[in-house]
């Protein structure tokens, strides 16, 4: 996997979150590389995270299914995280 490939990767996340919020400047996408995967640690302001969560979760879940057709497109596997405002690493 390039380096490319995972800022692509991390622009594709932080675009759909940009696009879901009402304040998309406080949109963040952290990238956690291991061995194995990519961790997308996504952030967004406290009033914003029911919107990216969705109901019953299904705005993540799709966004989740999105990141699992790049994770077999690019043979690398990519997990997202959304994080509330009190989470810290």
């Amino acid at each position: 996997m390039t380096q490319h490939d995972m800022v692509a990767v991390d622009d594709l996340v932080r675009e759909i979150a940009r696009a879901l919020v009402d304040e998309p400047d406080a949109v963040e996408v952290e990238t956690v590389e291991r061995e194995e995967n990519t961790i997308l640690k996504l952030r967004v302001a406290p009033q914003d995270v029911g919107k990216v969560i969705g109901k019953q979760g299904r705005t993540a879940r799709s966004v989740r299914t999105i990141l699992g057709a790049v994770s077999m497109k690019l043979h690398h596997r990519y997990t997202l995280d959304i994080l509330e405002e009190d989470e810290e690493d």
